[in-house]
């Protein structure tokens, strides 16, 4: 069986872990591209700059988003993770649950939701005091929409956002954005060249003694099949755990269509005995 063949190669292994969003599934945070979910078109960089209509339309449906999002907590998946503890661990999530479930050694490729920075002086503060600034513009707006569906990345679904009032920086009045890569946007280089340096070294040289695990990831998108594509390229063995098929299924040695927290809790108990 895959999972067992996968196991048995993991577990004396050095590990990089990739995951996706497939992995926080079981904390109540939807994904974009898992099995059964509905087509998705999520914000454009360039569309959040174009106006203060856009904005409005993303800080609106954010603000209902992110007030359940916060709430989440740790899965199995994520506390096995911080179990492992790989060399690194590369997470294209925005949520922080594996730093909250412990994980030390973490790459946020695309950033964390719970920061958020000003486009124009580049000052960087916390989601939960623009969250209270939100709530006192906008009274009684997160009751009067209470029942609309929770996205990913801390979006809701929400057509009409007329009337949502939008603040600026408190510093210097500029733009407010989330501290995250939007689509359309470049994964800062110097996380990408961390990542990549991981990768590389789990090639040990005469042997290769390290896999890359990814877990949870459709790999859809290039800031994670970059890793599966350079540890291939090294010969390291590469296992992918996912619901689905996954853009990096050739590249792989195991690919395991299974729960991520399932797999994740055996891979710990078996290392733990080992």
């Amino acid at each position: 069986m895959p999972a067992d063949q996968a196991l048995a190669l993991l577990r004396d292994r050095r590990l990089v872990v990739l995951t996706g969003a497939g992995l926080s599934t079981d904390s109540g945070i939807p994904d974009y591209r898992g099995p059964g979910a509905p087509g998705r078109t999520p914000m454009t960089y360039q569309e959040f700059v174009s106006g203060a209509a856009a904005r409005r339309r993303y800080w609106a449906r954010s603000h209902l988003g992110w007030g359940r999002m916060r709430t989440a907590h740790p899965n199995p998946g994520h506390h096995a993770v911080a179990g492992l503890d790989p060399t690194l661990l590369i997470t294209q999530n925005v949520d922080g649950l594996h730093e909250r479930a412990g994980s030390r050694d973490v790459v946020a490729l695309h950033g964390r939701i719970a920061d958020v920075i000003c486009l124009d002086c580049r000052c960087v503060t916390s989601r939960a005091d623009l969250q209270r600034r939100l709530d006192d513009l906008n009274p009684g707006w997160a009751a009067a929409h209470a029942d609309v569906a929770v996205r990913p990345d801390g979006d809701v679904d929400l057509e009409t956002t007329d009337g949502f009032v939008v603040p600026d920086c408190d510093t210097c009045g500029g733009v407010l954005k989330p501290h995250v890569v939007f689509f359309g946007e470049n994964v800062p280089r110097d996380r990408v060249d961390r990542c990549y340096a991981a990768v590389d070294a789990l090639n040990g040289g005469a042997g290769t003694d390290g896999a890359l695990l990814v877990a949870g990831s459709s790999l859809t998108v290039m800031s994670g099949l970059r890793f599966v594509r350079r540890a291939a390229r090294n010969g390291t063995p590469v296992v992918i755990v996912n619901r689905g098929a996954t853009r990096g299924d050739a590249l792989a040695t195991y690919k395991v269509e299974t729960g991520c927290s399932e797999f994740l809790t055996e891979l710990t108990a078996a290392t733990a005995v080992a």
